[in-house]
């Protein structure tokens, strides 16, 4: 065949790959209903396992790689599970008859959760500046509204929060109240207001960014604020998933929130602000390459299209947000000294405490 002809086969096996995908797309939405309805859970490790080593004893045989083989099936599985989880969401049908307002929903959470209580059979309405999205209710003044709902989440910048948390303690509302916020501190005034209201009140953190499909291995935190019976309805609303769900209180999160959050900001912050003053031009560094500054500059991109607003926020108004930070500094500067007196003993000793603690957390998550 000459070149035309092959990329004509090419683009034809293309076209099978996709079919097959979509086939077992098909047979994985048959697989969810079986678990269902015999009560299994979604996820099957050891299955992942056995489907992987075949498909890389396979590949072996065939001259393919199995790395590759691995990482096709990986994501493979991945679409599946998603695919399992979303049917289980929907099939359990949490909302069914309920109604749900969500404040800011026009912003990429609000309207990830739009969406999730959507597929759960909730009737949501969307409240925000920028008006409604499309198949969902749109609430123009929600402040006048009856607010009779059975939910209502707010999913606003941390800076406005507090005032509609405060504003929604006046009212009382009969519904679930809780907020999306990445910190809780700066919250603690709007959450007591609630609270001293007799209201239905929790607080979570989504520990994911609104293009995840997929819940597991993601984590959502929610707040004990004193109120059992609405933290346990809150974490209802994610049971037919496989996020972790983690209970803890509201200061205990924005002393961790500090180091999750801050700390790993913080420091992809100064790798690129460090790349920005070094005096070497981008075209430049573009032409070099290695394993560990790919990795680096890959985390550190994704962080710099984010919101500097919001990104200002977690480093500034967390109440614990500077033990990070200066933990980072006396880091830096502690390798700093070190490399100038060429202490290399000390070097391997940082090196060496640094690797036995991430050992421990790892292990930690293994269990």
């Amino acid at each position: 065949m000459n070149l035309d002809e092959l990329r004509t086969a090419l683009t034809d096996l293309d076209g099978q790959l996709v079919e097959l995908v979509a086939r077992r797309q098909a047979l994985s939405a048959q697989v969810a209903a079986v678990k269902r309805a015999t009560g299994l859970g979604t996820r099957d490790f050891g299955r992942e396992r056995e489907v992987i080593l075949r498909g890389r004893n396979a590949a072996a045989k065939l001259g393919v790689s199995p790395d590759l083989a691995e990482s096709l099936l990986r994501q493979l599985i991945k679409s599946s599970l998603a695919t399992q989880e979303q049917a289980r969401v929907a099939a359990q049908a949490h909302g069914s008859g309920k109604r749900a307002l969500v404040i800011g929903g026009r912003g990429k959470m609000g309207g990830w959760f739009a969406e999730f209580l959507a597929s759960q059979g909730f009737r949501v309405a969307i409240a925000d500046p920028m008006g409604g999205l499309p198949g969902f209710d749109t609430v123009a003044d929600w402040r006048s509204d009856p607010l009779d709902f059975d939910l209502i989440v707010l999913a606003t910048p941390l800076s406005a929060t507090t005032p509609l948390l405060e504003f929604l303690a006046q009212r009382a509302p009969r519904g679930l109240i809780f907020d999306l916020g990445s910190l809780k501190t700066p919250l603690r005034a709007g959450l007591d207001a609630l609270v001293k209201a007799g209201c239905r009140v929790t607080s979570l953190h989504p520990m994911f960014g609104p293009d995840t499909e997929l819940l597991s291995g993601r984590h959502v935190i929610f707040i004990d604020l004193g109120d059992k019976a609405a933290l346990q309805e809150a974490q209802e609303l994610f049971a037919p998933t496989m996020a972790e769900r983690v209970v803890m209180g509201l200061d205990e999160h924005d002393r961790l929130i500090a180091y999750v959050l801050g700390l790993s900001h913080a420091l992809n912050i100064a790798f690129f602000t460090a790349l920005a003053d070094s005096g070497e031009a981008a075209p430049r560094l573009a032409k070099m390459s290695s394993t560990t500054f790919d990795s680096q500059l890959d985390v550190a991109s994704r962080v710099a299209a984010e919101s500097p607003d919001l990104y200002f926020e977690i480093q500034n108004l967390n109440e614990y947000g500077g033990e990070s930070l200066l933990a980072l500094q006396q880091a830096v500067e502690r390798l700093v000294a070190t490399v100038k007196a060429g202490n290399a003993a000390e070097f391997t000793a940082i090196m060496n405490r640094g690797r036995a603690y991430l050992d421990v957390r790892a292990a930690a998550r293994a269990d």
